[in-house]
């Protein structure tokens, strides 16, 4: 049984995956961990001890965190000290920030990825072989996702434009439209127009629960890797899974 630590345990990801990692199995979540100040800080939480301790991370195997830059970069040296494997499915992080999780990679493994779902990293796929294959087109990029939202465009966004670019279209930032409204979990639309036709590859996430569901498809993939950042094509591709 894989024992968890989830990073952010009392927001709205953090639940999710407490809830469908409870139904399964061969998880077992073990710690919580919450920001300094949190009011449910030193509580129980149906039967799980809710801390803003790092060091608890030493009773897990894996961290699922999918909070904010600050909290991912505090978490990972407790980690790396402990030796653990990690889930992160946090969005906004700069390259400077990535360039930590590439250092910390080297020393335990790591699942970064802007987007946990199977269905979007399809959509990445999708992506690539549309942009190499139809040379020539424009591209725009349109995305909406709720106004509690904090980074603009959303790393999926910003990953489907570098594989575009990647493949010899071009994709620039004033290329991508982002929308905050409501309660929008996730749209991702790509659209690819020329002078005689036009192509859309669309993304609609129904419920959170996409996301969580590819992060523990994620964490029993990393949980047998000793070191290295992966993504979930990695994960994904990896026939042995």
């Amino acid at each position: 049984m894989l024992q968890l630590a989830i990073s952010g345990f009392c927001g709205k990801m953090g639940q999710r995956i407490f809830a469908l990692a409870r139904s399964d199995k061969n998880f077992k979540v073990v710690v919580g961990l919450e920001r300094k100040g949190h009011p449910q800080v030193g509580k129980i939480v149906d039967g799980v001890r809710v801390t803003d301790n790092l060091e608890a991370i030493k009773e897990c195997d894996c961290v699922i965190d999918f909070t904010i830059a600050v909290a991912t970069l505090e978490n990972l040296p407790h980690i790396v000290k402990y030796k653990k494997c990690a889930v992160i499915g946090t969005t906004g992080l700069d390259m400077s920030q990535q360039e930590q999780l590439e250092e910390a990679s080297k020393k335990i493994a790591i699942v970064f990825s802007p987007n946990m779902s199977v269905g979007v990293n399809l959509l990445f796929a999708l992506a690539k072989t549309a942009a190499s294959t139809l040379r020539g087109y424009k591209v725009l990029i349109e995305e909406a996702h709720h106004i509690h939202k904090k980074d603009a465009p959303s790393g999926t966004a910003k990953r489907i434009a570098q594989i575009i670019n990647e493949e010899g279209l071009s994709c620039q930032a004033e290329d991508i439209r982002a929308i905050r409204e409501g309660e929008i979990v996730g749209d991702h639309r790509i659209i690819l127009e020329s002078e005689v036709d036009r192509i859309e590859l669309f993304h609609h996430a129904k419920t959170r629960d996409i996301f969580v569901k590819g992060a523990l498809i994620a964490a029993r993939w990393v949980v047998n890797k000793k070191t290295g950042l992966y993504s979930m094509d990695d994960v994904l591709s990896d026939k042995n899974k």
